[in-house]
């Protein structure tokens, strides 16, 4: 099994759970790590004010627990002091590592200047990140787009500053802000990212959802690791099928039973942190899980709407009992996720 390097980080294996704003929270995390194959998990994006006035929201996206390691944490702002004594703040507290957000498209993040808005200013972003590396002695890693759009590509030239400034690694989503998600990864952008640094690992990330997919991005761009976001929602098994690719191991496709136990598994871990407003909190999930965890459609719509935790168990018990009759088909959340242009996200 092939480990990547990240400062003084020796990770277990090569492919890392994505930041995703909304859902790469705590109970996300400890499920998907209980069926293996990551090396490095990131929090939600954690807005660096809010953290240093201790608000409970920053206080739930940080939560983490002995089996939600390796760990690092993804901070954002437009302003360079804040993220540094921001980092600060998480190197004192414990965690092992610190990554800058600058990829972020949505304009409630960009208007602040953070996000994709510090990758419009070179120089900027360049003594930004200078001082975050110089304030810690954890690793410093930066997430980017390829640029602002088509016509500002700044990834490549960035990587190879930030490089220069004493980040451990940089994480690149081949898109532009300006598409959102819409449209396909760019791997001539990330191969040309790769190819701008000297020697730290730089990670690919966006579109892969099979095995396939990660060979590509591998064979193609020459990166050292993979980030997944919305492919682990899609299919929660992608990270321990990734790694039964490069071993001997046979790959068991998840059994009926399998499937629902980690539905479960998941809404008991974020009742745990965040009682009853697990309810609330559980139902966007829906439209990604249904498909893959064979939940027919009426259910699945339940699930979208399901208020007490009464309800949530009669479902998956009626989920038990149908779950022969689910063919398959696409997840429901690939025709809501947003698409770009995101001015109005």
């Amino acid at each position: 099994m092939k480990c990547v390097r990240i400062g003084d980080r020796v990770l277990p294996t090569r492919y890392f759970l994505a930041p995703l704003a909304g859902y790469t929270h705590l109970a996300f995390r400890r499920v998907l790590r209980s069926l293996g194959g990551i090396g490095l998990a990131t929090t939600d994006l954690v807005q660096a004010t809010h953290l240093l006035s201790g608000s409970r929201k920053s206080k739930q996206l940080i939560e983490t627990s002995p089996d939600d390691k390796p760990l690092s944490v993804q901070i954002f702002s437009g302003k360079t002091e804040e993220l540094v004594q921001a980092a600060k703040w998480l190197e004192d507290d414990g965690y092992e590592g610190v990554d800058i957000n600058m990829g972020c498209p949505m304009a409630k993040v960009n208007g602040s200047g953070g996000g994709a808005r510090l990758m419009c200013d070179p120089s900027q972003a360049c003594a930004t990140v200078r001082a975050v590396v110089e304030g810690v002695s954890i690793p410093v890693t930066v997430k980017m787009r390829l640029g602002w759009d088509r016509d500002h590509i700044s990834a490549p030239a960035l990587a190879r500053h930030f490089e220069e400034e004493g980040v451990a690694a940089i994480t690149i989503h081949g898109r532009t802000r300006s598409q959102g998600f819409h449209g396909s990864v760019d791997l001539d952008g990330i191969a040309a990212t790769v190819d701008a640094v000297r020697q730290i690992p730089v990670i690919g990330n966006g579109d892969v959802r099979t095995v396939e997919d990660a060979d590509r991005m591998f064979a193609y761009t020459g990166c050292s690791a993979i980030a997944i976001g919305r492919g682990a929602m899609l299919e929660p098994w992608l990270f321990a099928r990734l790694i039964a690719s490069e071993s001997i191991t046979a790959w068991v496709e998840p059994s009926s039973s399998d499937q629902l136990s980690f539905l479960k598994s998941h809404f008991q871990l974020m009742h745990q942190q965040h009682g009853d407003y697990s309810c609330v909190l559980f139902r966007k999930f829906a439209a990604w899980y249904g498909a893959r965890l064979g939940i027919p459609p009426d259910l699945e719509n339940r699930l979208r709407r399901f208020e007490t935790v009464s309800d949530f168990n009669q479902i998956c018990e009626e989920i038990g009992d149908r779950h022969d009759e689910c063919v398959s088909r696409t997840a429901t959340a690939l025709m809501k996720v947003p698409n770009g242009p995101i001015e109005r996200w």
